[in-house]
């Protein structure tokens, strides 16, 4: 099954996911240090304001940008298994 399909049905085929659930699902960080990370590049994932020019407005990601960054992780964890392996 597809990534984005599986996520589509653990989140109630909701679009966007609020940062806190994905910060504490996926990468196990605090809310805050997750937007620190996202800020500095060290994870590159895009942010959705759900208000223009707003600091304390709802923020979340995409479910296909979340799915695609997984994605994106496990074809890396498979090229380094390919080259581990010889």
């Amino acid at each position: 099954m597809k990534t984005a399909t599986m996520m589509m049905m653990m989140y109630n085929a909701k679009a966007v996911i609020d940062t806190e659930t994905v910060a504490r699902d996926w990468f196990k960080l605090s809310v805050g240090k997750f937007h620190e990370k996202i800020r500095s590049g060290e994870i590159r994932l895009p942010l959705v304001l759900m208000e223009e020019e707003s600091q304390k407005c709802a923020k979340g990601v995409h479910l296909m940008d979340l799915a695609d960054y997984v994605d994106a992780r496990h074809a890396a964890a498979e090229k380094e298994l390919k080259m581990m392996a010889g």
